[in-house]
C-alpha cells in the first residue's frame, strides 16, 4: 500500500516539475521576446552567453552536441568559446529548446528535387513576423511608406515558406491597394510598375534571384523609376545557372535601370533578417553576429576577415541561436559582411545566394 501511494506522489511530482519547466520556460521566451521586440539588448555577448547556458540545458539535440564535443558549458565565458551547431542538424531533428506541443507551427527549407528539407519549429509566429518588420523599417523606413511587390514563384507553390510569411505581412502592413504577389505574370507586373513610377510612395520589388533575372530577359519593356529598390533574396533553385553575384546584380541593374540592387540575407533556420543596399555587403542588426571559422577546421576561427559563417541569432531563443551555417563569408575594412557563396560538396539551399 505504502509502494503504491509512494509512486503515485512520486508520479505527481513529476507532472508538477514537468509543468513548472515548461512555465518557467514559456516565461523566459517571453521575456526574451519582448527584449528583441522592445530593442532592449544593452550588451550582445552578455544576452548571448545567458541564452547559450539556456539553451545548453533546455534544447536536448544541442546539449547532445555540446556533450559529445566533450564542452563543459559551466566553463564557457566568452563568445569564442561556444560551440556552433551545424545547420544540417535542422534537416534531421527537432531543434527545440521546449517541449514541442509548446510550438505553433515550423517553417521549412525549400530544398531541391528529392533533398532532405530543415524544419524550423517557431514558438510564435506573430514575434517572427514583427521582428522582421521591425528589422526591415529600421533599415529602410515605415513599410506604410511602400507599395510591395513580391515576385516569389516556386515559394509560392509550396507550404511552409518563412519568406512568403514575411512578404504576405510586409504587404498587409504596407496598407497598400497595389502591394501582392506574383508568380509568372511578368507583364501584369511591368504594367503596374509603369502604373507606380510617379507615385509618391516607394516600390519595393521583393524576388527571388532567379525570378528577377527572368523578368529582366522577358523582352518586356522596364519602366525606369527613381521611386524603386529591387530586392533579390537569393535563390535559382536549379532553375538556372549558378552566377556570382556581381554578375546577377549587373545584369540587373541594367535591365532596371538601377544604380544599386538590394539583398536580403535570411534563412528557414534563422528568424533575423540582415539587409544590403549595394554591392551584397551587409550591415548586421543589432540581434546577429557573425563570427567567421576557418575553412578547413570547423572548430577554429579564421585568422583572416574571410571564412565559413558561424551565425549567432538571438531571436532563434526558442530554438538554437548558434549556428554553424554552410555560408563562405568575409568582413570588408568597415566591418560590413559579404556573402561569398556555399562550400564545396554542400546542399544548394533554397534561398542561396550565388556559388563564387
Amino acid at each position: 500500500m505504502y509502494l503504491y501511494f509512494y509512486m503515485k506522489l512520486s508520479d505527481h511530482v513529476k507532472v508538477l516539475n514537468f509543468l513548472m519547466t515548461n512555465y518557467k520556460t514559456m516565461e523566459y521566451f517571453k521575456s526574451f521576446k519582448e527584449d528583441i521586440l522592445q530593442f532592449n539588448i544593452k550588451n550582445f555577448e552578455e544576452k548571448a552567453l545567458e541564452l547559450f547556458r539556456f539553451q545548453a540545458v533546455h534544447n536536448p539535440v544541442y546539449a547532445s552536441y555540446i556533450y559529445a564535443r566533450g564542452i563543459d558549458p559551466n566553463a564557457v565565458s566568452k563568445l569564442e568559446e561556444i560551440p556552433f551547431l551545424p545547420i544540417r542538424f535542422f534537416k534531421d531533428f527537432q531543434v527545440i529548446s521546449a517541449d514541442l506541443n509548446q510550438f505553433e507551427g515550423y517553417y521549412s527549407s525549400s530544398g531541391t528535387t528529392g533533398a532532405i528539407t530543415s524544419r524550423h519549429y517557431f514558438w510564435s509566429e506573430s514575434f517572427y513576423l514583427e521582428h522582421a518588420l521591425n528589422l526591415f523599417e529600421k533599415a529602410y523606413g515605415s513599410i506604410e511608406d511602400f507599395h510591395v511587390l513580391a515576385l516569389l514563384p516556386a515559394y509560392l507553390e509550396r507550404k511552409g515558406s518563412s519568406l512568403v510569411s514575411m512578404a504576405d505581412f510586409f504587404i498587409k502592413k504596407s496598407e497598400s491597394p497595389y502591394s501582392g504577389f506574383y508568380l509568372y505574370n511578368h507583364k501584369d507586373l511591368i504594367n503596374l510598375l509603369d502604373q507606380l513610377k510617379e507615385g509618391s510612395k516607394k516600390v519595393l520589388l521583393l524576388g527571388v534571384t532567379f525570378a528577377l533575372l527572368d523578368l529582366s530577359e522577358s523582352g518586356l519593356s522596364i519602366p525606369a523609376m527613381n521611386n524603386l529598390v529591387v530586392m533579390e533574396t537569393g535563390g535559382m533553385k536549379g532553375r538556372r545557372k549558378e552566377m556570382i553575384r556581381e554578375e546577377v546584380h549587373e545584369q540587373l541593374k541594367t535591365a532596371f535601370q538601377q544604380e544599386n540592387i538590394h539583398s536580403e540575407y535570411g534563412m528557414t533556420e534563422l528568424m533575423s533578417q540582415a539587409y544590403s543596399k549595394s554591392e551584397g555587403k551587409y550591415n548586421l542588426p543589432f540581434s546577429m553576429h557573425v563570427m567567421l571559422r576557418d575553412i578547413n577546421d570547423p572548430f577554429a576561427f579564421s585568422q583572416r576577415k574571410q571564412g565559413g559563417i558561424n551565425m549567432i541569432d538571438l531571436a532563434n531563443f526558442h530554438s538554437c541561436a548558434f549556428i554553424e551555417t554552410q555560408d563562405l563569408g568575409r568582413f570588408d575594412d568597415l566591418g560590413q559582411l559579404e556573402v561569398l557563396g556555399r562550400f564545396d560538396n554542400s546542399e544548394i539551399r533554397g534561398c542561396n545566394l550565388m556559388v563564387n
